[in-house]
């Protein structure tokens, strides 16, 4: 899904982004039986997170008050 989000908002390319490396960190350390890949997986899904929470505040209020208060790198 990250492929399909390259000509939006660059924050939501760093949530898509994030979250493919969450997924594979997360796969990787889970075969391996590697406890500090899934704790650094860890680290990376709060990233994610974060940048999600911000997207939405800056989804919401941009729309609401008609102009950028969060910048959200939209695609012109």
């Amino acid at each position: 899904m990250f492929f399909g989000t390259l000509k939006g908002a660059r924050v939501l390319q760093f949530v898509f982004f994030s979250l493919t490396v969450l997924f594979a960190l997360l796969a990787i350390g889970n075969i391996a039986g590697n406890a500090a890949i899934i704790h650094f997986a860890g680290w990376i899904g709060l990233i994610c997170g974060a940048s999600a929470i911000y997207l939405a505040m800056g989804e919401v209020l941009n729309e609401q008050f008609g102009r950028t208060v969060l910048p959200i790198g939209e695609s012109h």
